[in-house]
C-alpha cells in the first residue's frame, strides 16, 4: 500500500506542486515548518492544521518573517483552524479540503508536558502513556480513512507501539514513525568517529534495531541495561568495533525542555525529504523507523527510488526481519509493553506493580482499542494532573 502511494506521489508531482499538511503546531510542528520553509523549495505548499487560529497565525508569521530574512522563504502557507482533534468530522473536512500528499500528526493528548518527565524518575518506562499517543493519531487516521486519502502519513508520538496497536487493530495506520531510535544514531555516529579518528562522521554507516526504553536509557544513562544491542556500523566499507564505552559516550547533556523537539521534527523532515529524494530524484535512502509497517519497536528502513517503481522495505542485510522483532520485544518489554494483539494492549507486570507502589494507582493488564479514551483520561486523571498538583 506505501508503495502505491509513493508511486502516485510520483506521477502527481509531476504536475503540480506537493502538499504536506501538519496537525499540531506544538514545537514538533514549529521547528518542522521552520525546517522545511528553510529549504527554500518552491515546489511545496504546506497546510498547518489545529484549532486556535490566532496562536497559529502568530507562529506561522515569525516563521514566514524570520526565513524571509535569510532570503530563504519560497513556501505558501495556509492555516486550516477550528479544526478538533476529538471531533473526527472536523479533521475529516481538514483532509478533504487541502488533499496533502504528506500528513504529519505532531500533536499530544496533553500538551505541554513531556510524559517522561513524570514517568523516568518515578518507573523508568513510558510505555504507560501509550493511551495518550495513540488518542489523536487514531482520531486522526480514522478521519483519513473517511476522507479516502492516499497522502502518506507521518506519526510523532511513540509509534514504536501506536503503529502496531492501530494495525493489529485492523485500522488505518502511519506509514512512517518518527524520533525514538532515531535520535540514537547520530550519537553512535558522533562516539564511533571519535574513537576511530574519522573526520567524515556523516558517512559512517549505521543499521540497528532496537525500541524506545534503549532510546531513553542510553541517552540518559549511557548503558543498555544489559540488553545485547542489534547493531551494525561500518565506514569505507570495514566494520567499527562497538562496545559499551560507546554506549556510555551517547549520555550526552541535552536540555529537557521543548527544545528536545528539534530532534522529533529533525527525523520528520529527514523522512519528507527521503520521500521526495525518492520520487524526484531517483534515490534511496536509509532510515530508522519507529512502528514502521506496524511492527513493535524500531527498523533499518529503505526508501528506494532507483528503480521503475518506488519501493520502501525494512533493511535486512544486517539482520533478519526475525531477529529484529524479538529484539524489540526484548527493548519494549523494558518500557513496560509486554504486547499489543488483537487491538488490545498489554502492559507488563513489572510496570502495573511499580505504578501501584509510587502512585497508588491500578492501571488494567490490558487496554482494547474501544477503551483507549476512557483509559487516558484515568491516566490524566490520576497520575498526570495528581502528580502536577
Amino acid at each position: 500500500m506505501l508503495n502505491e502511494k509513493l508511486t502516485l506521489l510520483k506521477s502527481e508531482l509531476n504536475n503540480r506542486k506537493a502538499r504536506i499538511m501538519i496537525i499540531g503546531l506544538g514545537s514538533v510542528g514549529n521547528y518542522l515548518l521552520d525546517y522545511l520553509v528553510s529549504t527554500k523549495d518552491e515546489n511545496i505548499e504546506i497546510i498547518v492544521v489545529g484549532r486556535n487560529h490566532d496562536k497559529m497565525e502568530m507562529d506561522v508569521n515569525i516563521v514566514k518573517i524570520a526565513s524571509l530574512i535569510r532570503g530563504q522563504n519560497r513556501t505558501k502557507i495556509t492555516i486550516e483552524s477550528g479544526v478538533d482533534l476529538n471531533d473526527v468530522v472536523s479533521i475529516v473536512s481538514a483532509i478533504k479540503k487541502h488533499t496533502p500528499d504528506i500528513i504529519v500528526n505532531s500533536s499530544r493528548a496533553y500538551s505541554g508536558l513531556k510524559y517522561g518527565s513524570i514517568s523516568w524518575s518515578n518507573f523508568r518506562a513510558y510505555g504507560i502513556w501509550t493511551p495518550l499517543s495513540i488518542k489523536y493519531t487514531k482520531n486522526i487516521m480514522k478521519a483519513y480513512s473517511e476522507a479516502e486519502s492516499k497522502a502518506i502519513v507521518i506519526n510523532t508520538s511513540y509509534s514504536d507501539v501506536v503503529i502496531p496497536w492501530l494495525k493489529s487493530a485492523e485500522k488505518a495506520y502511519p506509514d512512517f514513525g518518527s524520533g525514538n531510535i532515531n535520535h540514537l544514531i547520530p550519537r553512535i555516529k558522533f562516539v564511533l568517529a571519535k574513537e576511530n579518528s574519522i573526520l567524515d562522521w556523516w558517512n559512517i554507516d549505521v543499521t540497528y534495531a532496537v525500541a524506545h526504553f534503549h532510546d531513553v536509557v542510553i541517552s540518559k544513562e549511557g548503558h543498555t541495561e544489559g540488553v545485547k544491542q542489534l547493531i551494525c556500523a561500518e565506514y569505507d566499507g570495514k566494520k567499527l568495533e562497538i562496545e559499551d564505552s560507546v554506549f556510555l559516550a551517547c549520555k550526552i547533556a541535552m536540555p529537557v525542555d521543548a527544545k528536545r523537539n528539534m530532534m522529533n521534527a529533525s527525523s520528520n523532515f529527514e523522512i519528507i525529504q527521503a520521500i521526495f529524494n525518492a520520487v524526484r530524484n531517483k534515490k534511496q535512502t536509509k532510515l530508522h523507523v519507529p512502528g514502521f509497517d506496524g511492527n513493535i519497536g524500531g527498523y533499518p528502513v529503505i526508501i528506494d527510488g532507483t528503480k521503475t517503481k518506488t519501493e520502501v522495505y525494512i533493511d535486512e542485510q544486517k539482520f533478519s526481519l526475525d531477529e529484529m522483532q524479538k529484539k524489540n520485544l526484548e527493548s519494549i518489554y523494558l518500557d513496560g509493553i509486554e504486547n499489543v494483539i488483537n487491538g488490545k494492549l498489554f502492559y507488563t507486570d513489572e510496570l502495573i506493580q511499580k505504578v501501584k507502589d509510587k502512585f497508588n494507582v491500578s492501571l488494567p493488564k490490558s487496554v482494547a482499542f474501544d477503551e483507549i479514551d476512557k483509559v487516558a483520561d484515568f491516566i490524566i486523571n490520576n497520575i498526570i494532573e495528581k502528580t502536577l498538583g
